[in-house]
């Protein structure tokens, strides 16, 4: 019998359902709400996390086993490969930030793309992050089994990530029946996927107030803010997650090349963003064809769940991607 909040099936990993995770939309972001944050950065245990690319704390009991990490090829090798790649390599650092990241569709797709990166979506409901940490470890599970068979010499596919993803993009456009839950359709349980999902992980907290806290000056080359709450009233306005104090701290915590994407079904929304981030001077919009070749683009635009909501209702999504460049006021005098 599976638990609550689980598929009922045979023993082993279950993905969770995600009707036993349904929370409002809206939350209030400026009320005090308890989050356990670091002082800063540098202060920050991502053990519990990423099992495999960091060692647990002192004050953590966080234990799994080992899965590929390193290069493409190490992500091939086995779970002997981590705690090698782990103990030689320098200390991973997270990479790509989604903000608000609801039940996480776009980091389960990201997470075979990149397999070598670190990946967080960062959630201010409760529900909605214990959702999809629970449907990470079930993949994780999923995927160590695989590998285990393997081990043993038995037969196992490699997804192919791309051909895949083509599918999924697809399929959307294909009718789907009303009590049909979409959910598990980029997570893979029978085939093996670079990474083996290892190198994603979802946080509560409320990015409004406490994202310098975990990422230091320029260590994000990536932050996804995808179909934000619209915020439609205007006394309402100043809580939605791009504005000019909000797009300082991204830029803080964002390298110079990094990429900010934005996507929404909202056209005001999308109106009130690019106006913002036009007229913020550490920023420069991406022109659209030179998207083409951004393979994240594809997952931005299709694989969260309230992208392929959108799709298929036939709605419009409004995307702008925009490139952080170096401050006027950083760069070296000439010589």
């Amino acid at each position: 019998m599976a638990g609550e909040g689980t598929a009922e099936g045979k023993e082993g990993p279950k993905l969770p359902q995600k009707r036993y995770f349904r929370q409002r939309a809206h939350v209030n972001v400026f009320n005090d709400m308890n989050f356990d944050y670091p002082e800063r950065p540098s202060a920050q245990d991502w053990s519990a996390y990423y099992p495999t690319y960091f060692r647990p704390s002192a004050h953590s009991d966080a234990k799994r086993p080992s899965s590929p990490s390193g290069t493409h090829s190490q992500a091939k090798r086995g779970p002997a490969a981590a705690a090698e790649t782990l103990a030689a390599a320098e200390p991973a650092k997270v990479e790509f930030a989604d903000i608000g990241c609801g039940y996480g569709g776009l980091l389960v797709a990201l997470a075979p793309l990149y397999p070598n990166t670190l990946m967080v979506g960062m959630e201010i409901r409760t529900k909605l992050v214990n959702y999809l940490q629970q449907r990470i470890e079930a993949l994780r599970e999923f995927q160590h089994e695989m590998l285990a068979k393997q081990t043993e010499g038995n037969a196992v596919e490699w997804v192919d990530v791309q051909a895949k993803l083509n599918r999924e993009i697809a399929a959307l456009a294909e009718p789907q029946a009303a009590d049909q839950e979409e959910l598990h359709d980029n997570g893979e349980t029978e085939r093996l996927v670079p990474g083996h999902y290892e190198n994603i992980a979802s946080m509560r907290i409320n990015c409004q107030k406490y994202l310098p806290n975990f990422f230091e000056k320029g260590q994000l080359s990536k932050i996804f803010v995808l179909f934000a709450d619209p915020h439609f009233k205007r006394r309402k306005h100043k809580a939605r997650i791009i504005t000019t104090t909000l797009l300082a701290e991204y830029a803080y915590v964002m390298k110079v090349g990094g990429v900010f994407y934005m996507i929404t079904d909202v056209k005001d929304l999308y109106d009130w963003s690019v106006k913002h981030l036009d007229a913020f001077p550490l920023f420069e919009r991406i022109p659209d064809e030179d998207l083409e070749h951004d393979p994240a683009v594809p997952c931005v635009v299709n694989s969260t769940e309230e992208g392929k909501k959108v799709a298929r209702n036939k709605g419009s999504k409004y995307l702008a991607c925009y490139r952080r460049i170096e401050d006027p006021a950083e760069q070296s005098p000439p010589s």
